[in-house]
């Protein structure tokens, strides 16, 4: 699975910018593969001058806006990004594009890095479909899940997107009638823990 997030100074894909692409390989047992990759991107001025204030605020809030002067080219995000894919993804039309609402990354990469788009099998896997269903089916569950630690950041919120599929997967996609809600409370913890101690440095303790 080829897990990306994207952050764009708004959702019309005839004005606004890709601002910022994260790109994690997992296998099928979601594990992550290799570092992932994060590109800030600078975007033109009118897509700027262009975003209204609830997007400028989260934007400005994340750390974002700051470090949009330094970004790269949409070329130069499109060959580190494919690089990456590619060392762990080698065949095109295989892996499927994987996140949160993800259909909307997908238009804004189809306009702006169609070799990505191109890359990747037309079936997404979107984790905000199965939160949907979670919510409706299994409550407990939904109102037990792990919190949202991303922050609006491309990388961050892609392992928050992670992280959320494993939780389903220990609690979910088990044998019926599921987890009890002190089950699900302690699998929240044990996923958001093993993030924890994914993100430490080596020797470190969490």
């Amino acid at each position: 699975m080829v897990w990306i997030d994207c952050e764009m100074t708004g959702l019309d894909l005839q004005r606004d910018a890709l601002i910022e692409v994260a790109v994690l390989v997992t296998d099928a047992e979601l594990n992550v593969l290799g570092d992932g990759v994060d590109v800030v991107i600078r975007p033109p001025d009118a897509a700027l001058e262009s975003m209204n204030d609830v997007v400028r605020t989260m934007h400005t809030a994340s750390g974002l806006l700051e470090e949009l002067p330094g970004g790269v080219t949409m070329d130069e995000a499109n060959a580190l990004v494919m690089a990456y894919i590619k060392e762990h993804v080698p065949e095109p039309s295989k892996a499927q594009l994987a996140g949160n609402t993800v259909h909307m990354d997908r238009l804004f990469l189809a306009r702006d890095l169609p070799e990505v788009e191109g890359w990747l099998h037309y079936r997404n896997i979107d984790v905000s479909s199965i939160k949907e269903l979670v919510r409706r089916w299994y409550p407990r569950v939904y109102f037990a899940s792990p919190t949202k630690t991303g922050n609006h950041r491309a990388l961050g919120d892609i392992k928050d997107s992670i992280d959320e599929l494993r939780y389903y997967r220990r609690t979910v996609f088990v044998p019926m009638p599921g987890p009890d809600s002190t089950s699900s409370r302690a699998a929240a913890v044990s996923v958001m823990n093993d993030a924890r101690a994914d993100q430490a440095p080596d020797g470190a303790t969490t």
